[in-house]
């Protein structure tokens, strides 16, 4: 037991934390509507009732996190997930385009690296506008992105999967150019003394070197595929989607609609890095490299 808690602790500590701060500013916010709907009905409530009230309101500004809990409980697990109204379903449409845009954004960040450190002219001229990409707002680009695809003919998956490639091939760019020149000199040199070409070099040393770096930045890049999926979804009008659902609850001041799509894509995301992470363990195990 003292050894769970020394591990666990310290995480349980800041959960309960949060979720105290949370139902302490979900009665700040919404104790106004609470205070407004006793004067107008002539009530008169306790303080531990106007509490209570402002923990069960239907639309309020901040969700109670068990409203949150309920929630989900009745979108996840006491719908059918082929429901429209299924958070299973609205997330399978969302994760179809994330792990397509993924794995664009992982492949043209793999190819960009490899010109970048094989190429003195493409790191002088490509590298900069790489980093320049990112300055753009996604949620600027996207719209702009949509349009013109939509002029061409082109909708549905491949837009929002571009989008999602958008954001994510930055981090692998980054992850795999250090990757690929993590070989010091001393290797290098050794290679050319086994008369080794470029690319005997590339796939026997400057590779296996970057295996190490592709995965931290495989993890940064599919969240951020998730979040320009999502942010795809918003201007396309989807009716399907987290981003539809996020949508839709703004449009009718749906709060807790909201915000357990909000905890629906972050369960998400962690999955998602979680498939990432397990892949690593078995490349590096396969590799001879396990930690």
């Amino acid at each position: 037991m003292r050894r769970f808690w020394h591990s666990a602790g310290p995480v349980l500590t800041i959960v309960a934390a949060i979720l105290l701060g949370w139902y302490v500013l979900a009665v700040i916010l919404n104790m106004p509507w609470t205070l407004d709907r006793m004067e107008r009905a002539g009530e008169s409530l306790s303080f531990t009732e106007r509490v209570a009230d402002t923990w069960a309101q239907d639309k309020p500004r901040l969700p109670a996190p068990h409203q949150i809990l309920v929630e989900l409980y009745d979108t996840v697990i006491d719908k059918k997930i082929t429901s429209k109204r299924s958070l299973v379903y609205h997330s399978w449409v969302t994760l179809v385009p994330t792990v397509a845009g993924f794995a664009l954004g992982s492949l043209l960040g793999i190819l960009l690296a490899v010109g970048i450190v094989h190429d003195r002219t493409m790191d002088m001229s490509v590298m900069p506008w790489v980093i320049a990409s990112q300055a753009v707002p996604i949620v600027a680009i996207a719209p702009m992105i949509i349009v013109v695809l939509n002029a061409v003919g082109i909708s549905g998956l491949l837009p929002k999967a571009i989008i999602a490639m958008y954001l994510s091939f930055f981090p692998v760019v980054v992850g795999m150019v250090k990757g690929f020149r993590t070989p010091d000199r001393m290797e290098l040199d050794q290679m050319r003394t086994w008369s080794a070409n470029k690319w005997q070099t590339f796939w026997s040393l400057r590779w296996p070197s970057s295996v190490r770096f592709l995965f931290p930045s495989m993890k940064i890049a599919i969240s951020a595929s998730l979040v320009g999926t999502i942010v795809a979804e918003l201007p396309t009008g989807a009716v399907a989607g987290l981003g539809a659902r996020l949508l839709g609850g703004s449009y009718y001041g749906q709060t807790i609609q909201i915000w357990s799509a909000l905890v629906m894509a972050s369960l998400l995301a962690a999955l998602l890095v979680m498939a990432v992470g397990m892949a690593e363990r078995i490349t590096m195990k396969a590799m001879g490299m396990a930690r």
